[in-house]
């Protein structure tokens, strides 16, 4: 990779859904970055301040630009690579409209399941909400491979999206966790799971040092 002055600010790789996805997104485009993981401790950080307007990461800083939040990153990286949205206008809307879902909603499951990439612990909470969350998700899978995904393993076919991109990390919590779900979704989720990307970030996080681990992530039951 040449030299550059432009960075990527993520949180710790094991768990940080939100900058697996500004990865992923920036790795599909191609853009060449320096790469700058920032230790989570819990909230908005003074280091994570210090270099993102919300306090939060992923942030990205490229030839001026900078964006501080995951799914900006995922559409700045389609202005380099449009093939990380479907071609065809129809698919396209739906992909971005469930990724923007995706963004907003899932609240009661992201609090129940915290990402761990590196861990596998079933159970979690299984509240009615979390429940409710779920069932959603394994629909918007359902419902999108049966109309787009003709072909291929991933939600739009062959090839892997945007909206891949962001239920990568939902993937990733149900294999920790291992809910109840249909043969389809785990088929699903074994191929995000298997994806050269997917793949390059679970060995960078199983690298991070154990200094790095956060109690209250790693028992969660």
């Amino acid at each position: 990779m040449s030299e550059t002055n432009d960075v990527l600010y993520l949180g710790s790789r094991r768990y940080s859904s939100w900058s697996m996805r500004g990865w992923l997104a920036v790795a599909m485009a191609g853009i060449e970055v320096k790469e700058r993981v920032i230790p989570l401790s819990g909230g908005a950080t003074p280091a994570i301040r210090a270099v993102s307007p919300s306090g939060l990461v992923p942030c990205l800083e490229h030839r001026g630009a900078l964006i501080w939040d995951s799914l900006a990153i995922v559409e700045y990286a389609a202005e380099f690579k449009p093939e990380i949205w479907p071609g065809e206008r129809i698919a396209r809307a739906h992909a971005r409209a469930i990724s923007a879902e995706m963004h907003s909603g899932f609240r009661e499951l992201r609090i129940a399941m915290p990402m761990n990439c590196c861990r596998h612990a079933p159970g979690g909470s299984r509240t009615q909400g979390v429940l409710d969350d779920i069932g959603r998700i394994e629909a918007i899978w359902a419902g999108t491979r049966s109309r787009f995904g003709a072909g291929g393993d991933f939600l739009f076919g062959a090839d892997f999206t945007g909206a891949d991109i962001m239920f990568a990390p939902v993937a990733s919590r149900f294999l920790t966790y291992d809910p109840p779900l249909s043969d389809a979704s785990r088929a699903y989720i074994a191929a995000v799971r298997a994806h050269k990307l997917v793949a390059a970030w679970y060995e960078a996080a199983a690298a991070e040092p154990d200094s790095w681990k956060l109690e209250k992530y790693e028992a969660v039951e």
